[in-house]
């Protein structure tokens, strides 16, 4: 269940493959997709012009792209360390990899 703070509102491609997602709660955080680019859903997002079509539901505050691909809210809003446990990615071949973050608050 997502947490009415942890709805994403809006989202910005900062360069490729880092992401900066403004929540429901004014929080932002710049997160880095990069190692999460690989699959079927996600690897098509190695393509400059797909990834920059990025976007909000704005029923469900998921952060998606065209081609189906999309990243839960809270993951983005806390990173890999949730409330709901910790996220770990396994690519094959490539062991865990998890994406890093950067908190921004406010301007």
């Amino acid at each position: 269940m997502v947490h009415p703070q942890e709805r994403a509102i809006s989202v910005r491609v900062v360069k490729p493959y880092v992401i900066e997602v403004t929540f429901a709660d004014g929080f932002r955080r710049e997160t880095d997709v990069e190692p999460l680019l690989w699959g079927e859903a996600f690897q098509p997002l190695r393509d400059p012009s797909l990834f920059a079509q990025a976007a909000v539901d704005a029923r469900s505050g998921v952060v998606f792209w065209p081609n189906g691909a999309d990243l839960a809210p809270e993951f983005l809003y806390y990173g890999v360390d949730t409330p709901y446990g910790r996220v770990e990615i396994k690519a094959p071949d490539r062991g865990v990899t998890v994406a890093g973050t950067a908190d921004r608050r406010g301007d």
